[in-house]
């Protein structure tokens, strides 16, 4: 009995062994683990906590697992929090998930709050994920751009117009803007602007009376665009047009009056064409009438003999009337010969 209990004993002495080891090897897993967690975060770690930028070691390891580039989001962060503005964590991390671009959207907000320009964080994003490039907006909204119009990448350097007396003219205007913020989501882009104004460059030099009047007076032309308010539900604010040169092309209205009068030329040509052609068949018409009733002549000569209407003396007198005719006809054709 002695030796049963020391045998089981020792096997419940085996068994804890085991248990122990079993246990340490798995804290040395856990260990080892968290030690290269600890390796592979610990420099943006430290780097967050001395930027005051409030980043866990637990959301380092949750942005590896969600496959977030955490250097990305920390060094955002701690952009942000230097720069004074309070961006979190999850804030970031859920833009970098919907495919924004992180660093571009922090160094607008940067931007912005530099510029005293009202510009939120939820707006900022929106407008990252529509398409639209933040940084580049918040820039033309600090420094205005220049448009030129028309864009020359389109392929032409003037628009042209046609003033009432018909000369043309070729001009060129530079479009100054600025970003309007509020209504950067959904506003008409770059192109729409150009349009616009190439449409309003047209309708103001086609209202003029005489070309001279545009060329006296280039600025009535921006005068009259500006007037329009072509930036509505635009994504920029008009601050200027600028018309930089115009130029004297064709005379559009003399071109189209001889294009006119040949036209008519052309029109009288077949109208007298038409008449001598119907004359023409009158005339052929005619001939044929005479042929018919020139045959006719033999019947009633015959007629008129059977009735004794006609004697032999007026047979033969008509007879000599006709040889003497015939023979005039031809002298009178060989003298023209």
């Amino acid at each position: 009995m002695m030796s049963n209990m020391t045998r089981i004993i020792l096997e419940t002495a085996d068994t804890t062994r085991v248990v122990g080891l079993v246990v340490m090897v798995i804290v040395g897993i856990v260990v080892l683990v968290f030690a290269l967690l600890v390796l592979k975060f610990a420099r943006l770690w430290l780097q967050a906590y001395f930027s005051r930028a409030n980043v866990t070691l637990s959301e380092l390891v949750g942005m590896w697992l969600r496959k977030v580039d955490s250097r990305t989001i920390v060094l955002s962060k701690i952009t942000a929090i230097q720069a004074g503005l309070q961006l979190t964590t999850q804030d970031l991390e859920s833009h970098y998930l919907a495919g924004g671009n992180v660093p571009k959207v922090v160094r607008a907000l940067i931007a912005a709050n530099r510029a005293n320009i009202d510009l939120t964080l939820k707006t900022a994003t929106a407008i990252d994920l529509a398409g639209r490039d933040i940084l580049d907006a918040v820039q033309t909204s600090v420094n205005p751009k220049v448009i030129d119009c028309p864009d020359p990448k389109k392929g032409r350097d003037t628009v042209d117009a046609v003033a009432q007396d018909g000369i043309q003219l070729k001009a060129k205007a530079r479009v100054t803007v600025r970003t309007n913020m509020q209504r950067l989501i959904g506003g008409a882009t770059e192109e729409t602007i150009i349009a616009r104004v190439g449409e309003g460059i047209v309708t103001t030099i086609g209202s003029s009376i005489t070309y001279k009047l545009v060329l006296e007076n280039p600025d009535r032309i921006s005068k009259a665009v500006l007037s329009k308010g072509l930036d509505a539900g635009s994504a920029f604010e008009i601050l200027s047009i600028d018309i930089a040169d115009v130029d004297v092309g064709d005379n559009v209205g003399a071109q189209l009056q001889a294009a006119q009068a040949e036209a008519d030329m052309r029109r009288a040509k077949a109208e007298a064409e038409k008449r001598r052609a119907m004359a023409v068949a009158r005339e052929q018409e005619m001939r044929a009438l005479f042929v018919e009733n020139e045959a006719k002549v033999p019947l009633a000569m015959a007629e008129a003999f059977i009735k004794g209407n006609l004697g032999i003396m007026d047979y033969y007198r008509m007879k000599n009337i006709s040889a003497d005719t015939s023979m005039r006809d031809s002298i009178s054709k060989v003298d023209k010969k």
